[in-house]
């Protein structure tokens, strides 16, 4: 890529210490983008107590946030092109902090959701720009090579540390404050990334797409509606419109696909076996990863009654264990080929999810940890080997495409992965505790206590007989998230399968 006017001047090829330094300004970022993923699992019960949204609204808080960053990620790339890369971080991040005051400070469920969803549009600028930054900083290949290893520890140490950090916060401060982590953040990637940054930009840049950038929000969006409204038990017909909108405007976006000279998503690439193998399992392993975390804090909350900071202290093993499995993952690659690394990996990430299924059950601290870091252990390996087959299985001049759509999934699936578990527990909860009540809890308050674990706790602290009907709602609660471990479980075994069975012919790095 040519410099942009007024950049500074060539790097030379071995990195200098102003690139080791820009390096760990742009992984600040890529920390704050991925902690903001996972930081308000753990704020979900005082955010509720707060904001008293619903079921489905709360679901909305949390993943909609992911679903609007998958969506804007792929145009990213060419509009970092075109105005520069820096530029576009630069921006970013001016938005990021404003939006994440406005998300502090929201009064109501749907200003926290549409404040996530203007932060997920802002966080999409982070990760493109920072990683194209780092290849234009960093020329040589070992150096190169480490500095991406930086960039990709960057995002999975936030995803760890989100819920921990959340926890810390909120044992201390309102829930709104852990949106108030990024802002020094990224007042001092303002300050400092013009000064240690340097400027690309690409005049032959490809059009911007925005059509069908808005045709994946459009398809996607209605969709997740449709089912989330129809887990809260609504029967109007809207939830099945809703999705029969999103069914039509992902029609419309791959069959302009096809009729586009330079498409927003190269659809040719799932014609190859080993690209749409890779990306599955991709979109498997974070479906998972992402859907379970909401559950298991909600849990150890709502259901053992732990304080925030207690549930945060409880989820470091599972924090060490994703930056073990990571570390780990080159060794484990010189012993086996890739495809055994993952499949096992995977493999074992199932079998901790079903000891968690079994530890809600029991009401087990220690097993639903243990089971947790398994999974921790089992599926952080993947995130770097998965990018790299489907990279590798693309053809050559459609290897920056591979990698974009490797990262939209990503996105995509950990969103997909907390709305389809969420509105699966909650529909199970719905239907168990509806059974349960007594006959004297009717109209507002059992639809009160039917909204949600946290709703039922507060409706049930001045009705007689509240106890009773909390302790059927946690029962109720737990039954419905065992479920939800039990599908992941199985997702995870099933995702272990497909990655043996597709790439076991790919040789290993002995």
């Amino acid at each position: 890529m040519n410099i942009a006017s007024g950049a500074a001047p060539p790097i030379p090829v071995r990195a200098t210490a102003r690139e080791w330094i820009g390096l760990g300004v742009l992984a600040l970022p890529c920390l704050i983008y991925a902690m903001d993923l996972t930081v308000l699992n753990l704020a979900a019960p005082s955010l509720s107590a707060d904001l008293r949204p619903s079921a489905a609204q709360l679901l909305w808080i949390i993943d909609i946030y992911g679903f609007v960053a998958a969506g804007a990620l792929m145009l990213m790339g060419p509009l970092g092109d075109r105005i520069g890369r820096r530029k576009l971080l630069l921006i970013g991040s001016a938005a990021f902090a404003v939006l994440s005051l406005l998300a502090a400070f929201s009064r109501s469920a749907p200003m926290l959701i549409l404040a996530r969803a203007l932060l997920g549009l802002a966080g999409a600028t982070l990760a493109p720009s920072t990683l194209s930054l780092i290849s234009a900083m960093f020329r040589d290949d070992r150096q190169k090579t480490f500095a991406i290893s930086v960039w990709v520890a960057s995002f999975s140490l936030g995803g760890a540390l989100g819920p921990i950090i959340g926890g810390a916060v909120i044992s201390r401060f309102w829930w709104g404050a852990v949106f108030l982590i990024p802002i020094p953040i990224m007042v001092m990637l303002l300050a400092t990334g013009p000064r240690l940054l340097p400027e690309y930009a690409n005049p032959d840049a490809g059009r911007l797409d925005l059509l069908s950038a808005a045709l994946t929000l459009a398809g996607v969006l209605p969709i997740i509606y449709g089912i989330k409204r129809a887990a809260e038990g609504a029967g109007d017909g809207l939830a099945a419109a809703a999705a029969a909108i999103g069914v039509i405007c992902l029609a419309i976006f791959v069959r302009r696909q096809t009729v586009l000279k330079e498409p927003f998503l190269d659809l040719r690439l799932f014609t190859r076996p080993a690209v749409a193998a890779a990306l599955m399992i991709n979109v498997l392993d974070f479906f998972v990863g992402f859907g379970i975390l909401l559950l298991v804090a909600q849990f150890l909350q709502l259901v053992l009654g732990l304080s925030p900071m207690g549930a945060g202290l409880w989820g470091l093993p599972v924090g060490f264990g994703f930056v073990f499995g990571s570390l780990g993952t080159s060794a484990w690659l010189k012993l086996m080929r890739p495809a055994y690394v993952l499949g096992c990996g995977l493999g074992l990430g199932g079998l901790g999810l079903a000891l968690m299924a079994y530890a809600l059950d029991a009401r087990s601290l220690i097993l639903v940890t243990v089971g947790n870091t398994m999974f921790a252990l089992g599926s952080a390996p993947g995130i770097a080997i998965v990018a790299d087959l489907v990279v590798s299985a693309a053809p050559e001049g459609q290897s920056g495409a591979a990698s974009a759509v490797s990262e939209t999934a990503t996105e995509f699936g950990g969103a997909l992965g907390i709305a389809l578990l969420g509105s699966l527990s909650t529909y199970l909860f719905r239907t168990k505790l509806s059974a349960m009540l007594p006959r004297d809890v009717t109209g507002s308050l059992k639809n009160q206590v039917l909204s949600g674990l946290g709703a039922a706790g507060r409706a049930t602290d001045h009705l007689a007989g509240g106890a009773q009907v909390l302790a059927s709602a946690r029962a109720a609660y737990v039954a419905g998230a065992s479920v939800a471990l039990e599908v992941s479980a199985c997702v995870s075994l099933a995702a272990a399968v497909l990655a043996i069975t597709m790439f076991r012919a790919v040789p290993g790095n002995r």
